[in-house]
């Protein structure tokens, strides 16, 4: 249904290459490119998720689908944008846990009436985050409270906390693939055989996964680039771009996969993409910035996030710790975790861009 938009693709980059100066074209046609690469992206991972279970098919597609920011944000850190690198964190963050599960969790909820989980699987998945709210709350206190004494000690304590984090993230890895997979597996879901639901050969999943997940990136690269000078035109702040435009855009994979999970009545599937997306960033993209700042970039980043950042990641994980806690699901769930990500983006939107004059 999505494939005649794969035309956008070769548009967004004869545009970027003869036409770059109109960047509101460019942002619009890469974002259209981006939508039927996200479609076979998650198509893939669910492809895999029928032979691995759901824990491991939603682990795929949040490492697939983080690969995008990973790239961009290497780019940024390059250039020393810290700042847009750590909203872009905390917006992919509060993005993965409100805009996408809340939007599955409605789509899914208008198909079906009632729709189960393993409680259990998602509730470590949001602990998980609780831990990374806790990360970001003390560097920021650090900052504030004895930074001006110690310069060099919030970098050193950044540093230390993103190997705590990375080491916490393995260990996670280890629970939710070895000793407790079972929680994580899945209900199995009965197939129905046909030309467009044939399983594929393994070969051939890996491959589209990999490819769309090349494709992505390049167009990503593409999109980002454009951001700015669109933002602009359109008279939007930087801060509310890298929290929101930013990361809705770059989760554009996760959204349809997540989405078409629970549509499917796969709500395993879908919770495992929306929230271990959110936990892949928060526990290893972020600490994973953090040390490759020493090597890329003239200063190192540490994770002394604004204060408006951190409260808007702590709000986010604690309204996805109640609402995913008692392994059921239905669409006004779904309405409750948007409505907190529109009334977070009217406040973003509505602030003063600080970098301003």
């Amino acid at each position: 249904m999505l494939k005649w938009m794969l035309v956008f693709v070769p548009i967004a980059v004869l545009l970027e290459h003869t036409a770059g100066h109109y960047h509101l074209m460019v942002f619009l046609a890469a974002a259209l490119a981006i939508v039927p690469l996200a479609g076979w992206l998650g198509r893939a991972t669910e492809q895999l998720a029928e032979r691995s279970g759901e824990g491991v098919g939603g682990l795929l597609n949040a490492t697939f689908g983080n690969a995008t920011e990973l790239i961009i944000a290497f780019s940024a850190l390059r250039a020393g944008l810290h700042d847009i690198v750590k909203a872009s964190i905390a917006g992919s963050i509060v993005g993965n846990i409100l805009l996408v599960m809340g939007a599955a969790m409605l789509a899914g909820g208008l198909r079906h009436h009632e729709q189960q989980f393993n409680a259990s699987a998602a509730r470590s998945q949001a602990t998980l985050l609780t831990l990374a709210t806790i990360a970001l709350i003390l560097p920021a206190g650090y900052s504030a409270a004895v930074s001006a004494r110690a310069p060099d000690g919030l970098v050193s304590l950044s540093v230390y906390i993103s190997l705590v984090l990375l080491l916490v993230y393995g260990l996670f890895l280890l629970y939710s693939l070895v000793t407790h997979r079972s929680l994580f597996a899945g209900a199995p879901i009965p197939r129905q055989e046909s030309p467009d639901t044939r399983l594929w050969p393994m070969k051939k999943a890996l491959g589209v996964l990999a490819v769309a997940t090349v494709m992505i990136a390049w167009i990503s690269e593409i999109m980002v680039a454009a951001i700015a000078p669109s933002a602009k035109q359109l008279g939007l702040s930087n801060l509310f771009v890298g929290v929101f435009v930013v990361a809705i855009l770059g989760n554009a994979a996760e959204h349809a996969s997540a989405v078409s999970a629970a549509m499917k009545n796969r709500m395993d599937l879908s919770l495992s993409i929306a929230i271990g997306s959110s936990v892949q960033v928060a526990l290893f993209v972020a600490p994973v910035l953090v040390l490759a700042s020493h090597a890329i970039g003239g200063t190192p980043m540490d994770l002394a996030f604004s204060g408006g950042l951190v409260l808007s990641v702590l709000l986010a994980v604690l309204i996805t710790g109640q609402v995913a806690g008692d392994g059921r699901s239905d669409w006004l769930k779904g309405v409750q975790l948007l409505a907190v990500y529109l009334i977070l983006g009217l406040a973003y939107f509505f602030t003063p861009d600080p970098t301003a004059s």
